[in-house]
């Protein structure tokens, strides 16, 4: 047996070592590749960490720059416009000169013809209705579209990274665009209070006038009554700004012409260097007044302003009693004219504008715009 063992391998021990070796080799390179595999796998687990940070980084620094642009408009653009319009709407709209003239003429009768006794009388009533719904529908038109503003702007932020622009790149140039394009662009809301005030409010009044001018001082009005001839003097203002004209109070036929006056005004000289922005800014209200112009925004809008105005006369219903019959109009105005004012205090102290942000249609809106979904035109 071990003499046929020991012919074996003498016939064979070339073939056996070679064997060996070879297995021996392959063992070798296979616990080599195996190796290899591992340390590969692990830079690129190392590799995808380092790249899932660095987006993190980046959607972090996207989403502090958009807060930071939140708390831009919550805490300066609208309650800065809201200041300035409160500031237009009272000055503009001033009855306190008219019930001085009255008091007089209860004091001396000869200060007032009948004549001009009607058309004081006449005038308090086409004002106090004027301003406050001119009050109601600049803030929530307002109220609004600085959140459209602030949506825009989040959404293009957000398709700047989705579309995998490097984050140090996009960081530069959300910062750049954010001191210059950004505030040009909120800046935008005062737009209606700075240029278009005069006229917006002139249009309003024309409406009030059609709506008012078979109402008598004398005839009797429940709130009910009130509520209808707020809501038909909003109805007659739409009707009046034919193909979406209202838009105009509130976006520049040319922002980056507006923006660029607004910024020599300011600074006393023209910045070329702002023709970047300038062009951005072109884009984002182009967005904006699409945005405006679509059916999805005209629904909110009717929404909230049909919600501010049931909610306004709610209130003015509990600071008076009134019998089934209503009251006399004359004995109603001095109540309307005050209406306005709650409607335009600051957005913090604003209940009204709580309210239009709460409502669940304008937060469905706001969250598809954010998403990009086309709205409907």
């Amino acid at each position: 047996m071990l003499v046929s063992a020991r012919g074996f391998w003498a016939r064979h021990r070339r073939k056996i070592l070679v064997s060996l070796g070879v297995a021996g080799v392959g063992y070798a390179a296979y616990h080599f590749y195996d190796a290899r595999r591992a340390q590969a796998v692990r830079v690129e687990q190392l590799r995808a960490m380092e790249e899932q940070a660095a987006d993190d980084l980046v959607k972090n620094q996207l989403q502090a720059h958009f807060e930071k642009v939140k708390m831009i408009c919550d805490t300066t653009t609208l309650p800065l416009a809201m200041h300035h319009l409160s500031d237009k709407i009272t000055s503009q709209l001033d009855i306190s000169k008219l019930t001085d003239k009255l008091r007089q003429a209860k004091v001396d009768s000869s200060a007032l013809t009948p004549k001009e006794k009607y058309e004081t009388w006449e005038e308090i009533k086409i004002k106090s209705f004027t301003k406050t719904v001119s009050s109601m529908w600049a803030m929530t038109l307002l109220s609004l579209y600085v959140r459209v503003q602030v949506t825009i702007l989040g959404r293009h932020l957000y398709l700047d990274f989705a579309q995998g622009t490097n984050g140090a790149q996009l960081q530069a140039e959300s910062d750049t665009f954010s001191e210059n394009g950004h505030r040009s662009f909120l800046a935008m809301a005062d737009y209606l209070v700075t240029d278009k005030i005069t006229a917006f409010l002139a249009q309003m009044q024309r409406a009030a006038t059609e709506v008012l001018k078979e109402k008598q001082l004398k005839d009797r009005m429940n709130m009910d009554q009130v509520l209808q001839t707020v809501l038909q003097i909003l109805d007659m203002f739409m009707a009046l700004s034919e193909d979406n004209s209202w838009i105009n109070y509130l976006v520049p036929e040319n922002p980056p012409v507006y923006a660029q006056l607004m910024a020599v005004s300011s600074s006393g000289f023209d910045d070329s260097s702002l023709l970047n922005d300038f062009r951005k800014l072109d884009q984002l209200m182009s967005e904006t007044r699409i945005v405006l112009a679509s059916d999805d925004f005209r629904n909110i809008m009717e929404r909230s302003l049909r919600k501010i105005a049931g909610v306004v006369v709610e209130d003015l219903g509990v600071q008076i009693v009134t019998p089934g019959s209503g009251l006399p109009l004359a004995t109603l105005l001095p109540k309307v004219d005050h209406l306005s004012s709650p409607l335009l205090e600051e957005p913090n102290k604003n209940k009204h504008i709580q309210i239009i942000r709460s409502m669940p249609e304008v937060e469905l809106f706001y969250t598809l715009l954010y998403t990009n979904m086309p709205p409907e035109t």
